[in-house]
């Protein structure tokens, strides 16, 4: 009997860890061949803890946070290379003001003399759309036998086509343009009593203004900044100076990528409006008046320097 219960008690305690009751009275899971091998030292894939990586989010300050303290985003904005001196360098070009615009353009062409409602206005929206497509001489002429016959909403009205035509031709497009001007003049006296509209909207659905006319319209004849005023040889030269993030295809696909990039001055104005409102009407917003635009810089550019005179290769080294 003795040797029965000695010979179980050594073959209970050779069994090792994995087999039999655990203190406390809890069972242990029986190890597996590898395990048992190596001592009860598990081999298995070990599972690692992920360090938590932090998300740092920046929220805009909406208008009730604004300023207490939070600075507003940052965003990084596309800018063209050099053209701070490219700018320097046109404007050096054109400080002896020898165009034809510089004496005949839009704010030129009206009666100085004549009240601002109902006839400065109108005279100046007249010019613009006399303009496009025709030699600044040839608007000024055009402007001065008009205003020689009285030129107010009312005398173009009683005017009969024929008269009409005889007196801004030749303007191009001329036959077109006595169309334009007869419609358009009956709707500022019927909607506006003979006024012109006060925003782009309204001046661009009017019969024969086109956006650069709007834009002009606005700085001319209510001192106003409404954007950049392109034509096509802003356009030309705009793409070829590359001021464009992408080539753009039309002048007003020009006027919305040079806006998104020019800076402001102080008064709000986009800085081409101070020296390039267009390649015909430059028209100066830094004091919001209708007069013609210094060539003088606002604001002369950090780091500029004083030009290269009247030779056009300086900017970038492409020729105008």
């Amino acid at each position: 009997m003795n040797a029965l219960s000695t010979r179980m008690v050594t073959r209970s305690r050779t069994r090792g860890p994995g087999i039999g009751s655990r203190a406390g009275g809890e069972e242990s899971a029986p190890l597996g061949r590898g395990e048992a091998a190596a001592g009860g030292k598990r081999h298995g894939p070990v599972k690692r803890q992920r360090k938590p990586h932090r998300l740092h989010v920046a929220y805009e300050a909406s208008d009730g946070e604004k300023g207490e303290g939070a600075e507003p985003l940052k965003v990084p904005v596309w800018e063209p290379q050099d053209w701070q001196q490219q700018l320097v360098n046109i404007r050096t070009m054109r400080s002896k003001k020898d165009a034809p615009v510089d004496q005949l353009g839009a704010e030129h062409c009206y009666d100085p003399s004549a009240p601002p409602k109902q006839v400065r206005r109108y005279q100046v929206l007249l010019s613009l759309m006399l303009s496009s497509q025709t030699k600044d001489q040839v608007t000024a002429g055009a402007m001065q036998r008009l205003r020689a016959r009285g030129l107010t909403v009312d005398s173009i009205l009683q005017t009969d086509d024929s008269t009409l035509g005889k007196l801004i031709y030749p303007v191009g497009f001329w036959r077109n343009k006595v169309k334009y001007i007869k419609q358009t003049s009956a709707i500022l006296q019927q909607r506006y009593g003979g006024d012109i509209p006060a925003s782009v909207a309204e001046l661009v659905a009017l019969p024969g203004v086109g956006p650069k006319m709007a834009h002009l319209a606005m700085a001319v004849a209510w001192g106003t900044v409404s954007g950049i005023a392109v034509d096509t040889h802003v356009h030309r030269i705009a793409n070829r100076l590359r001021w464009t993030k992408k080539a753009t295809k039309s002048p007003e696909e020009t006027r919305a990528a040079l806006e998104e990039w020019l800076p402001r001055w102080s008064c709000g104005a986009r800085s081409t409006a101070c020296w390039w409102a267009s390649a015909s009407r430059p028209v100066c917003p830094c004091t919001l008046a209708a007069r013609p635009a210094s060539t003088s810089p606002c604001a002369r550019p950090p780091g500029a320097s004083e030009g290269c005179g009247l030779r056009p290769e300086c900017c970038s080294g492409r020729c105008l």
